[in-house]
């Protein structure tokens, strides 16, 4: 079994391309029998793994393809910013075992549902307020503010703080993309360092205020989460709390862009969700998610020594699991390149793959993206972008920077 050389799927002079254009190379990688590799310049380089049943294997075999000392990046993080980088996306058990433990106890379905009318105000609002200003960017007036306001109300964080966290996020999450500029001409590295160090500041303040005065929030519950004795300490309830601010921000914010450009494009499936928006939603939201795969891919280091798929990845090398092309894997999904809302079933890698490093959040995501649409569907059933989607220059994330809409 030869091994495939490629070209750097994570540069963006690749990313730059057509959708059509990745698409065609993600299609003739899955089809290549054996591993494909792919050299980096001042990197050590990494694996692709392409198929379906190679992301799925990766995932449930955390001991082997281990998360840490990152999933989120190609290079390891540096040393000002390895106190930043242990929350649980980038942990392997026992300490992540123990710390989605704790976490999950708080943050179930039943904790989010009490947050449901708070998710249909800010809809109702945001779509008001979109009403009010006519034609413009959903990007910045609609997607944006759902998922970020929603997860500041439910941990407690006053209003006055929003757009400093916004402006956090947005950088942290610019990791990558070269038409990020940081404030005075700054490094990336400082100001890295100075977006965690902002929204740890605040969160620790935060949960010393609700240990003093427990209020009906997500914070208290972390607070007050106890496992079998143990409880988050202020580091890791830190951590969390950026993971959800970011990751959770992001995802949903581009599931719901990406929603506004796939209906746009393709009118004969937004008359088949309109002409029955309650039935249709859940499965028009997977098939959003499965077709936009909002975070690309993770990545995952070998422990040990490990077959796949026909050839033995060695201790130390780095693959990366590409939910994009998973959800497109034609051993899996019927017709994948298709947008189809009735797409069932659905077991798309969108949340990432099954496993214990499966979307915790997936359920808060599928709430805010349904609300929002019925919301927006209901009232503006006309709806639509007028040019095609501005991409953000970046591989993690399958970013819609802008995308103009009028109704």
């Amino acid at each position: 079994m030869s091994l495939v050389r490629e070209p750097n799927l994570v540069s963006l002079d690749f990313w730059a391309g057509t959708q059509a254009e990745r698409d065609a190379t993600f299609e003739s990688l899955r089809a290549v029998e054996g591993p494909v590799f792919c050299p980096v310049d001042g990197e050590p380089g990494f694996y692709a793994l392409t198929r379906y049943e190679q992301v799925a294997e990766a995932s449930r075999t955390p001991e082997v393809f281990s998360s840490q000392p990152t999933s989120v990046s190609l290079a390891d993080p540096p040393p000002q910013l390895v106190e930043y980088s242990g929350s649980m996306i980038s942990l392997d058990d026992p300490r992540h075992a123990r710390l989605r433990r704790i976490v999950s106890r708080s943050f179930t379905p039943r904790m989010i549902g009490r947050f449901t009318g708070d998710v249909a105000e800010l809809a109702g609002r945001i779509v008001d307020e979109l009403v009010e200003r006519g034609p413009c960017d959903f990007v910045e007036h609609v997607a944006m503010p759902m998922p970020l306001r929603i997860i500041c109300a439910m941990t407690g964080i006053p209003d006055a703080e929003y757009d400093a966290v916004t402006d956090a996020t947005e950088a942290i999450l610019a990791i990558g993309n070269p038409d990020y500029v940081g404030p005075d001409g700054k490094d990336r590295a400082t100001i890295l360092d100075e977006s965690f160090s902002y929204l740890h500041a605040l969160m620790a303040d935060l949960s010393a205020r609700r240990r003093a005065e427990p209020a009906d929030d997500l914070v208290t519950a972390l607070t007050q989460a106890n496992v079998d004795g143990e409880a988050l300490t202020d580091l890791e309830l830190a951590r969390f709390f950026t993971l959800l601010v970011v990751a959770g921000n992001e995802t949903t914010r581009n599931a719901l862009s990406h929603s506004l450009a796939l209906f746009t494009a393709h009118p004969e499936q937004k008359a088949l969700l309109l002409s029955d928006l309650d039935e249709r939603l859940p499965g028009a939201v997977e098939e959003v998610v499965r077709y936009a795969t909002p975070v690309t891919w993770m990545r995952r280091t070998l422990t040990r020594d490990h077959a796949l798929a026909g050839h033995t990845y060695r201790q130390g090398e780095r693959v990366l699991l590409f939910y994009n092309s998973a959800n497109r894997d034609e051993n899996v999904f019927d017709d994948p390149y298709a947008f189809d809302i009735t797409r069932s079933p659905n077991p798309h890698v969108g949340f990432g793959a099954a496993g214990p490093h499966f979307c915790l959040g997936a359920h808060l995501a599928r709430r805010e993206i349904t609300v929002l649409l019925r919301e927006l569907f209901g009232r503006l059933p006309d709806v639509h972008a007028t040019a095609e989607p501005v991409r953000q220059r970046a591989s993690f994330i399958n970013a819609i920077k802008t995308l103009p809409c009028a109704f």
